[in-house]
């Protein structure tokens, strides 16, 4: 599957990372980073260092936006530790960022490609979406875009909106409303969703299980850095761990039968200081709102850790 990743790193993004490189049924083409979780230097910093980690320096990073279009820049170094990682330290990385910027590798790829790619999306949506506003009939290239975003319940920055889409908003939309106007398949993991794939003691065991004591282990080192992700998270929600978000979606597009969805139409609320950021759902076409999406609605956390142990089990 030829597959570009545009993320934040962030803990579960380089978990995300981690589990994609060690998919052979993913030909990751180039991995763009954004603004979100830590600024765009970090986060591209945390790309190569994951990528070193796990074994594949030969990967491709462009760095892209470094704030949202439209609002202040908003980070959650709380949750993920200043360096982005938990605080775990990695090896200056040696592969070098690619000069091109990420928007216009989104861009260019997709104007050059003669068959259509899958686009998985971990962080803000600001690249794709200011690579579809330069150039809007790059959609048409798309083979669908699976997202880590939106919360139909509770958000976790305020009671409305989850993170990813709360940061950029307008972003958002401008993709989801382009995805619509050229019928490209949008499959949108939610909050509600990977707060049900916990990172309880037991599933991090079992990945330091895989180390043999190898602190340069990838899977020790990701056992390691969720020991303190989202610590107030937990406390607040009551979890038994932390819950890993975007490996969500390189999981969905490996195993989407641990996913149940349902069809929707969706749309991003902008305007609104109460409520920006909050992903609107329409299920009885009551807003007369264009196009659809695919929201999950559940996941099989025993079978999604079953595939992210197994995967990260090759890269030891």
């Amino acid at each position: 599957m030829p597959l570009i990743i545009d993320c934040d790193p962030g803990i579960d993004d380089a978990v995300a990372l981690l589990l994609a490189m060690a998919s052979p049924q993913l030909d990751i083409l180039g991995i763009t980073t954004v603004a979100g979780n830590v600024s765009i230097d970090t986060t591209s910093n945390n790309a190569r260092s994951i990528c070193e980690l796990g074994q594949r320096p030969d990967l491709k990073i462009f760095p892209g936006c470094p704030r949202p279009m439209v609002r202040k820049p908003i980070v959650a170094a709380h949750v993920h530790g200043e360096n982005g990682l938990g605080g775990v330290s990695f090896p200056q990385p040696q592969m070098p960022l690619q000069p091109l910027h990420g928007v216009d590798f989104l861009r260019d790829s997709l104007l050059q490609v003669s068959a259509p790619i899958t686009l998985a999306t971990l962080g803000p949506l600001t690249n794709v979406a200011t690579a579809l506003i330069q150039a809007p009939e790059i959609a048409q290239k798309l083979e669908r875009i699976v997202m880590m975003g939106g919360a139909v319940g509770a958000g976790n920055v305020t009671g409305a909106a989850e993170f990813n889409f709360y940061t950029d908003p307008h972003a958002a939309q401008v993709v989801l409303q382009t995805a619509a106007e050229y019928e490209v398949p949008v499959v949108v993991i939610p909050l509600d969703v990977t707060h049900r794939a916990i990172a309880t003691p037991a599933r991090r065991q079992a990945l330091r299980n895989l180390s043999s004591g190898n602190r340069n282990n990838p899977a020790e080192t990701v056992a390691t850095m969720l020991d303190n992700y989202g610590l107030r998270e937990q406390r607040e929600m009551g979890f038994a761990g932390p819950p890993l978000h975007d490996p969500c979606v390189i999981a969905y597009l490996l195993q989407p039968a641990l996913f149940e969805t349902e069809s929707v139409s969706a749309t991003i609320e902008i305007t609104s200081q109460l409520t920006q950021g909050r992903l609107v759902i329409d299920r009885n076409g009551e807003l007369d709102l264009p196009g659809q999406i695919e929201l999950a609605t559940n996941i099989d956390a025993d079978g999604f850790y079953g595939l992210l142990t197994e995967a990260l089990g090759q890269l030891g």
